[in-house]
């Protein structure tokens, strides 16, 4: 009995220590990618400084480099994307979880989801691109806004459809553990469903659900085609959200083959780099809240 207790001890240390090195090569990686992309930034970070991220001129012919009107653009999609899914993401969690758990109507919309999820993003931006644009045109016509059809508005909705499936199966995942004595008990209290989903599903789930769209934040953040297809590539700033606009990720895609100057390369890699802090600091947030959301539950 003691040498199978040893045994089992001894596998256990081996199992932890093999867990901790895989968690430590992890932590390896992402700091030698942040590494990477840093010693390569360093010719335009001493170039141009803090004003990189202010300068709104991108110019290569004059060797001017500039990100804000890149980093708002990027961060206006994928926010407006993000705020365009949550009513999309939790009404299809809660219908497939609470009114049709099982059936064939459950599996056509769960096969429906996987296939979103599934579709090359360069089928979205084809999609966004000969059909979405035209109908944004005509309704830009009608705001009485320069007719582009492409802009930020069109990728936040290419964006939408992208990480609904995403968001949703997560929720969904989280609101099928919601203790069923709890619903019960709000049942038999005389609740209704809608009083049950307002009270006891979503405030026991709220944490779980916060964790699916910042998931789904991050899908948004570095999507490169689709984005690339329909947002219109503009150097300047957005004065609303119908206006042509670049992202991070657009910009790189489009420019990347084409840089050849030394200044030029490093001030696309530092973009990289921006965009690689840009979605630390969300998933950072993001954390945080989840966390003070759990300790409230509890």
């Amino acid at each position: 009995m003691a040498k199978e207790n040893a045994i089992l001890k001894e596998d256990s240390f081996i199992f932890k220590r093999i867990l901790f090195s895989f968690n430590v090569l992890l932590l390896v990686l992402l700091g030698a990618i942040f590494i990477t992309l840093f010693v390569f930034s360093i010719p335009a970070i001493k170039k141009f400084g803090l004003s990189f991220l202010v300068n709104t001129t991108w110019d290569p012919v004059i060797g001017e480099f500039g990100a804000l009107p890149f980093i708002v653009g990027t961060v206006l999609t994928s926010f407006i994307a993000l705020f365009l899914s949550i009513p999309f993401s939790f009404s299809v969690s809660i219908f497939l979880t609470e009114y049709f758990p099982s059936g064939w109507l459950s599996n056509l919309l769960t096969s429906a989801l996987e296939l979103l999820a599934g579709i090359p993003s360069i089928i979205y931006g084809m999609w966004g691109l000969f059909i979405l644009a035209p109908v944004i045109r005509e309704l830009q016509i009608k705001l009485g806004l320069p007719p582009y059809g492409v802009g930020i508005f069109t990728a936040s909705i290419v964006l939408t459809l992208m990480i609904i499936p995403y968001s949703s199966s997560i929720s969904r995942e989280v609101i099928s553990l919601v203790p069923n004595d709890l619903k019960e008990a709000a049942y038999s209290l005389g609740a209704t469903k809608y009083e049950v989903i307002k009270k006891v599903i979503f405030p026991y789930s709220s944490s779980g659900i916060f964790a699916g769209l910042l998931l789904s934040l991050g899908r948004a953040l570095g999507e490169t085609m689709a984005v690339t297809m329909v947002i219109g590539n503009s150097y300047f700033l957005p004065k609303n959200i119908f206006s042509p606009a670049h992202t991070i990720a657009s910009i790189i895609a489009n420019e990347f083959t084409e840089a050849t100057d030394p200044v030029y390369t490093s001030a696309l890699i530092e973009l990289g780099m921006i965009l690689f802090v840009i979605t630390f600091i969300f998933s950072l947030i993001g954390r945080i809240i989840v966390k003070k959301f759990t300790v409230g539950e509890e």
